[in-house]
């Protein structure tokens, strides 16, 4: 793909599901990859398969700062620079606010929130002093409406999208790129965070019945990376042809 190849990509939650999606696609292309996620084991399997080499690994958790800015120093560090700075790690612990499940809640503003914040402040002292880059945020189908069970989730998701399209307008004199992605039922992990039971049977079974492959979120990414430099692809909202939600 044009534009894909020797461009240094740094992705959150590289170690299964959407990331691990991604990064298989991106290391066909001819990207230089550099990996983080809290499961360092699973990591270094996928960098061994693909022969992208273990310094291509970094155990990270999103929700340290200092673990985030790490992982986006070691890619300059071992490529010279940053290119794109994906910001994928989430999950989804939905269930009523009624029950009140404020360890659910701090996760989830913890890391998709949080998360996506500390990896744009991370990059974007590298990029501004390169005048170049990309950010490409991980929202949801639950960034543009909520549903019962799911406000919390949905109020990071759509935050997302807040936060990416201020950063647009503030990066623009440095030549920098911004894209909002933004699934819907994907075939990944993402219903085993719900911890209410009743909740996550629910979850499980839209799911099966209409997930779509992980690759097909690599695949936005891989056309909105693959743009000429002077296309900036904003926001990519998608579904499954059968999801209703």
């Amino acid at each position: 793909m044009e534009g894909i190849r020797d461009k240094v990509v740094v992705i959150t939650g590289a170690s299964s599901g959407l990331g691990e999606a991604t990064v298989r696609r991106l290391a066909r292309e001819g990207a230089r990859l550099v990996l983080g996620a809290r499961r360092i084991d699973r990591l270094q399997a996928l960098a061994d398969e693909l022969s992208l080499g273990r310094q291509s690994a970094l155990q990270t958790d999103v929700t340290s700062f200092e673990e985030v800015t790490r992982l986006v120093d070691h890619a300059v560090t071992l490529y010279g620079r940053i290119d794109v700075m994906l910001n994928n790690a989430g999950l989804m612990p939905h269930s009523p606010l009624e029950r009140c499940k404020v360890d659910d809640w701090d996760r989830t503003i913890d890391v998709n929130l949080k998360g996506v914040l500390y990896g744009i402040g991370a990059a974007l002292p590298h990029m501004k002093a390169q005048m170049g880059g990309h950010v490409i945020n991980v929202s949801s189908v639950a960034g543009h409406k909520v549903g019962p069970g799911g406000a919390v989730y949905a109020a990071t998701k759509h935050a997302v999208r807040v936060i990416s399209e201020g950063l647009r307008q503030e990066v623009k004199p440095y030549n920098i790129r911004t894209t909002i992605i933004s699934p819907g039922a994907v075939a990944t992990e993402l219903p085993d965070s719900v911890t209410e039971t009743d909740v996550a049977q629910n979850v499980r079974a839209l799911y099966e019945r209409v997930a779509i492959p992980a690759d097909s979120f690599a695949r936005a990414v891989v056309f909105a990376m693959s743009q000429p430099e002077d296309v900036d692809i904003n926001e990519i909202l998608f579904r499954p042809t059968a999801q209703e939600y």
